[in-house]
């Protein structure tokens, strides 16, 4: 009896720091900008709605004696914990890469879940169950199915948010907070990391070895609260070290070769162009501004862009920032009623913290 009393109290931690996770998720770090509330943080609605779903456990808090409430905890985490990993890294890195494409494939992935585990909750939550033994079985083999499917839809997450990474080495964004270079990196293998701590409880039938699964997974909810979500951690969440150099690691060699008058006339028409899109078209005001977007607007292809904000701007990032900064001081004295956030959002940044970043880095650099 007191061994099931600890088994019973492992997956109360679990479902208790899950709960914990979702309320600071929701009330303290993540309250929505009033002006642009999915621009950082886009899988928090999401993400608080995956940790509320340890709630459907309590049966098996409560009763861990209980067969049918057994059959619900070892069923939950194969089923459930590798499609919330899959969802959460499509959403969270795919709202600026336009995650769309993937909306369909995770609705399917939902759908599949919640057939799958529909029997088994109403199994475990109602007197009595609804299963017969035979049932039961032959739904075990039904979640194994449904588990090792939502591993494959976790192992697309992470190869499309690979390719994001890639694509992002060579974006340049002029807002870091586009695409949290340095916290993708930490977080795409979580879905690798986790399988090992889901499958042996199941496999093996064992409440034991269940009882350390909930145990570790209560503490990696301890630890991703501690490191990923408060205030002072998003500096280090959101920037990428480095990417002033992208432009220069891509050019290589090759840039070291332009040294030609002709060279040097086409990166001063270049530079023309660039100031005509950026600086008098007022290109820096939109916040997912990146490179792409002036090698677009330009006659020359990205290796003279770069070049040509090498040469004459220092970086894409600094350039763009200074002008939003100039615009950020301009917007403050003609509007001096707008919040200091308000006047970030206007002038181009992703909020009134990407501004403060800017500002201090400027000042650095001088």
């Amino acid at each position: 009896m007191t061994e099931y009393y600890f088994y019973g109290l492992a997956a109360m931690g679990l479902v208790t720091t899950s709960l914990t996770f979702s309320a600071v998720r929701w009330f303290h770090t993540c309250k929505q900008p009033k002006e642009n509330h999915k621009y950082i943080w886009p899988d928090r609605k999401l993400q608080v709605l995956a940790f509320l779903c340890s709630l459907v456990l309590l049966p098996y808090v409560y009763n861990p004696m209980s067969p049918t409430a057994w059959v619900l905890m070892k069923s939950y985490l194969v089923a459930t914990w590798h499609f919330y990993c899959g969802l959460l890294l499509f959403c969270f890195f795919g709202t600026v890469k336009q995650w769309n494409q993937w909306k369909t494939t995770s609705w399917i992935a939902a759908i599949i879940v919640i057939i799958a585990m529909g029997p088994i909750v109403a199994d475990a939550w109602i007197p009595g169950g609804i299963l017969s033994e035979s049932g039961s079985q032959m739904w075990n083999h039904v979640i194994m199915g449904v588990g090792l499917l939502m591993m494959g839809y976790a192992a697309l997450a992470m190869w499309q948010v690979w390719q994001w990474m890639r694509q992002a080495r060579d974006a340049n964004y002029s807002n870091p907070d586009d695409f949290p270079m340095a916290y993708a990196h930490r977080v795409w293998i979580a879905p690798v990391l986790y399988a090992p701590v889901i499958w042996p409880a199941y496999i093996l039938d064992s409440p034991r070895v269940m009882m350390v699964q909930n145990f570790l997974l209560a503490m990696s909810n301890v630890i991703l609260l501690l490191n990923v979500l408060p205030v002072w951690r998003r500096k280090a969440i959101l920037s990428s070290p480095g990417d002033d150099q992208t432009d220069e690691m891509t050019l290589g060699c090759e840039c070291e070769e332009l040294q030609s008058s002709a060279i040097e006339e086409q990166v001063g028409q270049t530079a023309i162009e660039i100031e005509s899109y950026v600086r008098e078209q007022q290109a820096y005001l939109d916040s997912h501004l990146k490179i792409d977007d002036v090698v677009a607007h330009c006659q020359h292809g990205r290796t003279y862009v770069s070049l040509t904000f090498q040469r004459r701007f220092g970086s894409f990032a600094a350039y763009v920032n200074s002008l939003r900064l100039l615009h950020y001081e301009q917007y403050i004295s003609d509007h001096p009623a707008e919040t200091k956030e308000a006047a970030a959002l206007a002038s181009g940044f992703s909020g009134y913290n990407a501004y403060y970043r800017a500002k201090q880095k400027q000042e650095r650099n001088r």
